[in-house]
């Protein structure tokens, strides 16, 4: 059984929102303004922000792809966190920088929702991290799944979005909401 985390500590996670993977991806442009709209909303709450970027065949570190969508911006001692797995937490250090933080809770947003906010969002959980899924902050493009069947983006990620509304682990809490509705200054650090 996992670790249940005690407390109120907020911390958004943002995960691979980066030129090559927003290229492809469903109504990127509305998902890029509502991840800056988190980020906002997270600073605004003194809630911190941790960004996560992969790497693989298509995103080499410092490519042009790998880089940032150019509307978002790290901040000043936000860390960044790489990755070369699907989930945030696989062999990276974001574990170790949420124990920094002292984060019991992850608001996440994102991309891709059918492989990184998926398995992000499981690997959270199951390290005992409560979890809010940004649910118009994570996008993902469509998936052929061969013989003529796709799976259309908003299908992904309406899916993603119910599971998250209504699966259950023991200790934890698991919600959706939209980028301007969080309740961030519920999560930020209690004096």
């Amino acid at each position: 059984m996992a670790t249940i985390r005690e407390g109120k500590q907020g911390v958004l996670v943002v995960v691979d929102v980066q030129v090559g993977v927003m290229a492809e991806a469903w109504d990127a442009d509305r998902v890029v303004a509502n991840v800056a709209l988190a980020v906002d909303r997270a600073r605004a709450a003194d809630v911190p922000v941790v960004w996560v970027q992969h790497a693989g065949d298509d995103l080499t570190p410092g490519s042009p792809e790998w880089q940032l969508a150019p509307q978002l911006t790290v901040g000043e001692g936000e860390p960044v966190i790489g990755k070369d797995h699907n989930s945030s937490f696989e062999r990276t250090t974001l574990d170790d920088e949420l124990a920094k933080l002292g984060a019991t809770h992850i608001a996440l947003a994102g991309a891709s929702t059918n492989w990184c906010i998926r398995a992000t969002a499981y690997g959270a959980l199951e390290r005992g991290y409560d979890l809010t899924l940004v649910k118009d902050a994570h996008t993902t493009d469509q998936l052929d799944l061969g013989d003529g069947v796709v799976v259309d983006a908003p299908t992904v990620i309406n899916d993603l979005n119910t599971v998250m509304t209504w699966i259950s682990y023991p200790g934890r809490s698991t919600t959706v909401a939209a980028a301007a509705d969080v309740d961030f200054a519920a999560l930020a650090a209690s004096e």
